[in-house]
């Protein structure tokens, strides 16, 4: 009996090894290469200054010995005392989420009611969206001279018009009266510049939402008509819901934004009638006293302050809009 011989099994020339790690290693090279400018320039502009400030922080810096502080000092905590214990302090804070809770909700109804009152099209739609965009896109120093003009006392439009049609007994001075108004703990002037960051800030709400928008399909809200719901009913059940999770987005950018916002409340009071935020503060001591040290410390208070909140409100309402 013949016995047959197995054939031998044909294998692949395997790859060498040397080749392989040297094409790797290339990569990892050419890779290292491309990211290279990105990682400098972030290390450059953003990690060395927020390091800076944190040792400036922790230092007895001011302006007239800046040039002989260095990174490595006598590291204390008595700046941060100084501003966790001054007397306007906890006034600021307060104001800070007065001023960045109002502006954020009144930019988000504002923006919400301006893309639901043009999602249906019409002639001229496209001319009404691009004008509703100017607040966002005009400079911050001409939206202030012009509200500050026409909320003036003396000869401003709005006093004009409120003493003579509406029967206002004497002008009102929006920008300079620190007065509560009526049982809210909060001034006339704080008021203002809510509604000036509301004003100044929906169109950026009204983008992101009337862009989530256009991405509800369209037979939902047909079907809905059809079967008898209100508008408010159509709103409530279909329209919401999608749009929650830009809204969540919505918040949190705004917050950021706004909590930090110093321009608008410096161009249009000062930080003064019961406006100053933490910000403003934080350039009066910077500016007006030259105590840096104390200023950086006060800015890292506001950046963790920031970002408690904002981790807070991911907790408490990121899942649930998330899941929507």
């Amino acid at each position: 009996m013949t016995t047959l011989s197995q054939p031998a099994l044909s294998q692949t020339p395997a790859r060498p090894a040397r080749g392989r790690s040297a094409r790797v290693r290339e990569d990892r090279r050419t890779g290292y290469a491309l990211i290279a400018p990105t990682v400098v320039i972030v290390v450059v502009m953003v990690v060395l200054p927020i390091l800076w400030t944190v040792s400036l922080a922790f230092q007895h810096v001011r302006l007239i010995n800046l040039r002989q502080t260095g990174f490595f000092g006598r590291y204390t905590v008595d700046n941060f005392v100084s501003v966790l214990t001054s007397p306007g302090f906890a006034t600021a804070l307060l104001n800070t989420l007065v001023y960045s809770v109002g502006g954020t909700a009144g930019a988000i109804v504002v923006g919400l009611v301006a893309a639901l009152a043009l999602r249906k099209p019409f002639r001229g739609r496209g001319a009404v969206r691009a004008l509703l965009l100017l607040p966002y896109v005009a400079p911050v120093v001409a939206a202030t001279f012009v509200w500050k003009t026409l909320l003036n006392p003396e000869f401003g439009a709005v006093n004009q018009w409120g003493t003579t049609l509406l029967g206002w007994k004497e002008p009102v001075a929006f920008l300079t009266s620190g007065e509560d108004v009526g049982p809210l703990p909060v001034s006339t002037a704080m008021i203002t510049v809510v509604v000036f960051e509301a004003w100044r800030s929906f169109p950026f709400a009204f983008l992101f939402l009337t862009a989530r928008m256009e991405a509800i399909p369209g037979t939902l809200d047909e079907a809905a008509e059809v079967d008898g719901a209100t508008p408010l009913q159509r709103f409530r059940h279909i329209v919401l819901p999608q749009l929650l999770p830009t809204i969540a987005v919505l918040t949190v950018l705004r917050f950021i934004w706004t909590f930090n916002d110093f321009d608008a409340i410096y161009l249009l009071t000062g930080g003064g009638s019961g406006t100053q935020v933490v910000a403003v503060r934080v350039y009066d001591f910077l500016i007006s006293r030259g105590n840096i040290g104390t200023a950086a410390a006060q800015a890292l208070v506001l950046a963790v302050i920031l970002a408690v909140l904002v981790t807070v409100y991911l907790k408490l309402f990121g899942r649930p809009e998330e899941a929507a």
